[in-house]
């Protein structure tokens, strides 16, 4: 419907989308999250060794590249959640993506350590803009009593990016015995390029409808920005979730490496086993998210990390076939618990509208492990026999972070503008 106002014709306001697009909303978010942490950071696992050779990288500087995209991550997590609740998150979604595919394309372009480590850096950048809204944006869609199935089935975009690279980067490295990674650096940043396209037309900031049963910000109370950096509870989740970052970046890091380096594997058998970790993680999401919505969301955090820290201890430990894919597979079916588990507690600690921005900041613990893992596990590699000191390393560290999840205090993933008591207006959330 138009009207004219002084000779003018002025387009009627754009109708926000109904309770069907959430569908639409949850896929696309999905295929962020299969760019920006799948191919963007996980694929790296596989190009490593190849590309390590190519570029004479020691495994410190090897490590060092995985730092330096996480060192990115983290700089812009905060800003980019932050952002995101301020402006809505479909721009800032496009434009991580756009910069990752940069980060990406430079990554294969390097002829030296320097540019390799500038590029992970841009990727880096980029994946924080795209991953952290698009984890957050499902609690504007969906109600509390189903967000944590639609979060998990967002982070198993991660997956596809396992179960993509497993076959996919050891078949262009076959059909280029020179130049393979760089082809390889340039195929995953086309199909990143295509998934900002899709966001930007795909994605919208805000439905038309609240779904039943959700928080507004009336109802559920708004959090000052204050109030939510200096929350000790935020703290002390923040903790616990620098420990899972430490040790799972660790193990996808060297996955390929040691399994080539230390066991003797093929390139080939090396992705088969990373493949099948990826299938194995694909119902892990909504899992745990269907979980942690009956048995509270911090048991289930510290379920998924006990399992991580079982895993990484069989790799170091379990050098046979048996015992690697049985890693490999416990692995994958705990993989995204945590990251998805903290997306959805951030929408149950702030609200949706605020939930990119608490998630940014915790994103900043989860980052800072995830910068300092490769790089100590890479110097331990340097100096001993193999990564297995490594991957003990890790399997501790998992381990003290689900110790840390059930010593949280009662109401550590509740509303921080009230206690449980106090949380009439809305459905509780377990602990």
């Amino acid at each position: 419907m138009h009207s004219s106002v002084s000779g003018r014709t002025e387009a009627a306001p754009q109708k926000l989308p109904g309770p069907s697009y959430r569908w639409a909303i949850l896929v696309m978010a999905f295929l962020v999250v299969f760019g920006a942490l799948g191919l963007s950071r996980f694929a790296y696992t596989s190009i490593l060794p190849s590309m390590q050779q190519a570029l004479d990288l020691s495994n410190t500087q090897a490590g060092g590249l995985a730092t330096a995209n996480l060192v990115g991550y983290v700089i812009l997590g905060v800003f980019t959640g932050a952002l995101a609740a301020r402006i809505g998150p479909r721009r800032v979604v496009f434009a991580g993506a756009v910069v990752m595919t940069a980060g990406m394309l430079l990554t294969g372009l390097s002829d030296s350590y320097m540019p390799a480590l500038i590029g992970r850096v841009l990727a880096g950048f980029g994946a924080a803009g795209s991953n952290i809204p698009a984890n957050t944006m499902v609690a504007m869609w969906f109600s509390r009593a189903r967000r944590g199935v639609a979060t998990g089935f967002v982070s198993t975009g991660a997956s596809l990016g396992l179960i993509v690279a497993g076959p996919l980067i050891p078949w262009i490295m076959s059909a280029y015995p020179v130049a393979g990674w760089r082809v390889s650096w340039y195929v995953l940043a086309a199909i990143t390029f295509a998934v900002a396209v899709a966001s930007l037309l795909v994605l919208r900031d805000h439905p038309g409808y609240e779904p039943e049963g959700a928080e507004s910000e009336a109802t559920h109370g708004k959090v000052e920005w204050r109030r939510l950096y200096l929350s000790p509870k935020v703290w002390r989740l923040g903790a616990c979730y620098f420990c899972f970052g430490f040790s799972y970046i660790i193990y996808l890091t060297f996955f390929a490496k040691r399994l080539i380096a230390d066991v003797g594997y093929t390139q080939q058998e090396a992705g088969t086993l990373f493949m099948i970790l990826g299938w194995a993680s694909v119902p892990c999401g909504i899992t745990w998210g269907w979980i942690a919505d009956r048995i509270g969301r911090r048991a289930a955090m510290a379920i998924a990390l006990c399992m991580q820290a079982v895993a990484e201890a069989i790799f170091a430990l379990w050098a046979e076939p048996a015992g690697l894919t049985l890693s490999a597979v416990i692995w994958g079916l705990s993989a995204w618990g945590m990251p998805m588990l903290m997306a959805v507690t951030s929408g149950d600690i702030v609200g949706p509208v605020m939930a990119p921005a608490a998630y940014g900041f915790l994103t900043l613990f989860h980052g800072i492990g995830q910068a300092a893992g490769p790089y100590v596990a890479g110097m331990m590699a340097d100096r001993l026999p193999s990564f297995s000191a490594g991957y003990l390393l890790a399997s501790g560290v998992a381990l003290v972070g689900a110790v840390g999840l059930l010593l949280l205090p009662r109401g550590a993933t509740s509303h921080l503008g009230r206690g449980p008591a106090e949380c009439s207006g809305s459905p509780p959330t377990r602990l």
